[in-house]
């Protein structure tokens, strides 16, 4: 798919552009004729206003919709002109007519289940693996959720009248497992797809045109991908998105303007970054799968950046010997990072379901950067010696108690 589906947004073009087109100028389509080339970042909190009876007639619209208010801003946490650039471009990117950006991936996510659970829509129905931490906000039922666990060919039967959303992230978080999106919004009939987008990025992969009607995405990764900005984003459809508007707006989940600049920089060169990443990741996987050190390696169909793969021995001393490659959670920077998901990610997981999810304790995950994939080789060869030498034989950690995506 090379071709970006419009949204219904000010200033959209009237033919379609390709993606790596969008990815430039979507958000941006005004700055010519106010006589700017760089987007501005505004940092107001508040904005003065003489008319507070039209005033009001906004802040009324909002309340009943959600929609944007017409007219200059009236306070940071009722939407902000920076943030909103990102927001239209990352919806243009993702073919669906609005985005909603939060200060992280986890506020987008409860943000979703707190609107479906306002209309008493509480159930869940998820498929598993996914990040940790969405894994336990729905397995603990911390905003008064109900979660039924099931595999994608058991999404229909496990559907109840008081179900409001299905989730699945595909490929997955950390093994990389891919669903039919197609198949699974076929499934869900009426009730709403959300689809976890951050590992593919709209680059890869958009849901929304495979029937997904909620498009997830720890903005903190490909989006911004720099690894300095925290912040989440749902695109949808303007309904939904004004719903999202209203809970941002009353749980104060909002984005700093300066995030906004910063993921509407990274939106400009994420394709090219994924796509030079991806190559050095699926050499990297090729090179995994003939070592005898490897016991498996998971690399998606739709390819991408990231590379999974458990080895023999105590990937414990993986982790430990790296040198060029980062120890670190988090993923989709410019630089490559590597982590023990049953030690951090994934941590907060019950083990059984983690493993029952395919997530070894032998599993590492591999965020793939921009670096040459001759230095990156080097490094995890020399990393992978270290179980030649029988260092370790473990594949035990502590238990963490604040994973990280």
């Amino acid at each position: 798919m090379d071709t970006a589906s419009m949204g219904a947004h000010d200033d959209v073009p009237t033919a379609p552009r390709a993606l790596a087109t969008e990815a430039v100028h979507a958000g941006r389509d005004d700055l010519a004729r106010q006589g700017l080339h760089a987007p501005p970042i505004d940092l107001s909190t508040t904005y003065p206003s003489y008319d507070s009876r039209g005033e009001a007639a906004r802040i009324d619209a909002f309340a009943a919709t959600g929609a944007e208010p017409d007219g200059p801003p009236v306070y940071g946490r009722l939407g902000n002109p920076t943030v909103a650039r990102f927001e239209t471009a990352l919806a243009r990117l993702e073919g669906t007519e609005a985005a909603v950006a939060f200060a992280s991936g986890m506020a987008a996510l409860s943000a979703v289940l707190l609107v479906r659970g306002s209309m008493g829509l509480r159930h869940v129905v998820a498929v598993r693996p996914l990040y940790g931490c969405s894994d336990h906000l729905l397995t603990a039922g911390l905003l008064g959720s109900e979660v039924t666990w099931t595999d994608p060919a058991g999404v229909a039967d496990a559907l109840r009248p008081d179900t409001g959303l299905v989730l699945v992230e595909s490929p997955a978080n950390p093994t990389l497992a891919e669903v039919d999106l197609r198949a699974v919004a076929h499934a869900c009939g009426s009730v709403p797809l959300l689809v976890d987008n951050t590992f593919a990025t709209p680059v890869l992969q958009r849901p929304a045109g495979q029937g997904a009607r909620l498009v997830l995405h720890s903005a903190t990764k490909y989006l911004g991908g720099h690894g300095d900005v925290l912040a989440g984003v749902v695109a949808c459809d303007e309904e939904f998105a004004g719903r999202l508007r209203q809970v941002r707006f009353a749980t104060g989940g909002v984005l700093h303007p300066l995030a906004g600049y910063l993921l509407l920089r990274g939106l400009s060169t994420l394709p090219v970054r994924v796509r030079a990443a991806s190559a050095t990741a699926a050499e990297l996987a090729r090179r995994l799968a003939a070592d005898p050190r490897v016991g498996r390696v998971h690399y998606p169909r739709i390819g991408g950046a990231m590379v999974a793969f458990e080895v023999h021995g105590d990937p414990h001393e993986v982790i430990t010997g790296v040198r060029l490659v980062t120890p670190a959670v988090s993923l989709g920077s410019v630089d490559t990072l590597i982590q023990h998901p049953a030690s951090i990610s994934h941590r907060i997981v019950d083990a059984e379901d983690r493993r029952g999810a395919g997530v070894s304790d032998r599993l590492l995950r591999l965020s793939v950067g921009l670096e040459d994939v001759e230095d990156l080789w080097s490094d995890l060869d020399q990393a992978l010696k270290r179980l030649e030498t029988g260092a370790g034989n473990g594949a035990t950690g502590h238990r963490a108690s604040a994973p990280a995506h």
